[in-house]
């Protein structure tokens, strides 16, 4: 087969070469980073200034980090080879080494289980369904024709100031040569999708805004012409005899000039919040935001003697 001549996205992509941290004067800022700040200050200066996080393994990241390895794999033969290909691959096998792996490494890290047999048959069968459904329903999202892969994993290193950089990795790019726009998906675990909380959440949506922002940076791409989408996989589903349930959730956040600029305003507010002008972090204890949602699932919030609860509270506010 001939070897496709690169488009000029390609080309540029080819030819940027990112920036290189120099670690003893600059310093990286990454999404989960400013998504830590903004649900809880505090729990950012507790995890980042303190370095009191413990670490937390989960079969929910077991189960999301085999996903995504497993779908990415399958992108990656599907648009280097075919559709027919990437068929071809005995994709749940693939699935089942990495949740088996994946879990093992996580184990390593905190020497003890973390989930039983039960609950590892059921995420690992959970998983099956969505690989199987997604086979046979993929053409419905994703084509083959006239479509690149620009990277999976593609990271960014983008300059915020003299020594602050973003540091990030998009799950999946592609470019369609028909309607000459990127396309930039972050792909999502759920147990049964999101709604439209979620979706109002700006923790959770920032994040593909502020890649389409700083991927247009990094590559000098005109903004306008990249879509950003959230592909989110579900656990479960409701069953219906009329008809069926997708397994996906295909989701296109709002990502227009107003929409980005309000997340930027946030972004940039948590720069000057968190860090000095050369790059360093402010040290002093930053205020909570005391919520049912955020401290749920806190890694402080059974530890009173780091966080009561109490004031000084910092209230930040959902994007419209």
């Amino acid at each position: 087969m001939a070897e496709k001549k690169l488009t000029d996205i390609e080309k540029l992509i080819k030819e940027t070469k990112l920036p290189e941290l120099n670690y003893g004067t600059q310093n990286s800022v990454s999404y989960s980073q400013y998504s830590i700040y903004r649900k809880c200050p505090h729990q950012w200066y507790l995890t980042y200034i303190k370095n009191l996080a413990p670490y937390q393994a989960s079969i929910h990241t077991v189960f999301g980090t085999a996903m995504h390895e497993t779908l990415q794999h399958y992108f990656e033969i599907m648009y280097n080879q075919s559709g027919a290909a990437a068929d071809r691959v005995e994709i749940v096998e693939y699935f089942k080494e990495r949740f088996r792996t994946t879990y093992k490494e996580e184990y390593d890290k905190v020497k003890t289980h973390f989930s039983s047999p039960e609950e590892m048959k059921e995420f690992y069968e959970d998983g099956v369904i969505i690989i199987d459904w997604f086979k046979k329903n993929r053409n419905k999202y994703f084509s083959s024709r006239n479509v690149r892969l620009l990277g999976i994993e593609m990271p960014l290193m983008v300059g915020l100031t003299k020594n602050i950089f973003l540091k990030g990795y998009i799950d999946l790019v592609l470019y369609d040569e028909t309607l000459d726009k990127v396309i930039i998906y972050d792909i999502k675990t759920s147990r049964s999708g999101w709604n439209d909380k979620k979706k109002k959440d700006e923790s959770v949506i920032s994040q593909i805004l502020l890649y389409k922002e700083f991927f247009a940076k990094q590559y000098k791409v005109d903004v306008d012409k990249i879509d950003v989408q959230y592909f989110i996989v579900k656990r479960k589903v409701w069953e219906n005899e009329d008809y069926v349930i997708p397994r996906i959730q295909i989701w296109a956040p709002a990502s227009g000039k107003v929409k980005r600029k309000q997340i930027m305003t946030h972004f940039e507010e948590f720069l000057s919040e968190a860090f000095h002008d050369d790059g360093v972090y402010r040290t002093h204890e930053q205020m909570k935001n005391v919520s049912k949602d955020n401290c749920t699932w806190c890694p402080f919030n059974d530890k009173p003697d780091l966080c009561d609860k109490n004031i000084p509270q910092k209230k930040f506010f959902e994007i419209a």
